[in-house]
């Protein structure tokens, strides 16, 4: 089990993957297995879910997640590093700082009840983007920041199915790894009062 300061205990949601965490620098590495990821495609393709979330509890109270992520080396389509929500292989959602067919780093988000509605946000021009999840009730939001201050509004949804599992995820669907680093994570009880005026 891997243990990440100020997180509660943490346990991946598949097989076991490869995570180490530095208590010095305060950074949860992962690297994923060649070809793997989470998809449940709308056009009809087999479900996808070799990827594995290290993560933990959804708490039953509003509460946020959030961490700077990056990725280390050379990147190829679709490799990214995420921030996750788990229930079952036909409800989940994710928050990725993904690599396009462009050869452009976004913000991409896929919400999933049976099938994916995957979304494009925002080009990233930096090498890091910070991401969060926040508990609304029943409802998920989803957010981007370039300084961890202040928050670009990227979805709000449910999913039929309440997660169980909330955490991180590297994602490799068409290269051979993808070294995902998360630093600056901060978990905290409570969600923003406004969704959309960048808290």
């Amino acid at each position: 089990m891997t243990v990440v300061d100020h997180l509660p205990p943490l346990a991946w949601t598949h097989a076991a993957g490869d995570a180490e965490f530095d208590p010095d620098d305060g950074e949860l590495r992962l690297r994923a297995a060649a070809g793997v990821d989470w998809s449940n495609d709308a056009v009809g393709a087999p479900p996808v879910h070799g990827a594995t979330m290290l993560g933990f509890s959804v708490p039953d109270h509003d509460f946020t997640l959030s961490a700077r992520v990056e990725v280390r080396g050379s990147r190829t389509t679709f490799d990214a590093g995420v921030l996750a929500l788990w229930a079952d292989g036909d409800h989940w959602a994710k928050l990725c700082f993904e690599y396009s067919p462009q050869g452009e780093p976004m913000v991409v988000s896929v919400v999933t009840n049976t099938y994916s509605d995957d979304t494009n946000s925002a080009v990233v021009r930096d090498d890091a983007v910070f991401l969060r999840i926040a508990r609304v009730g029943a409802a998920w939001a989803f957010h981007a920041s370039r300084d961890g201050e202040v928050w670009d509004f990227v979805r709000l949804f449910r999913l039929r199915t309440p997660p169980t599992s909330v955490g991180f995820l590297s994602q490799a669907p068409m290269g051979e790894t993808c070294d995902a680093r998360f630093r600056d994570i901060r978990f905290s009880d409570g969600a923003p009062a406004d969704l959309r005026d960048g808290t």
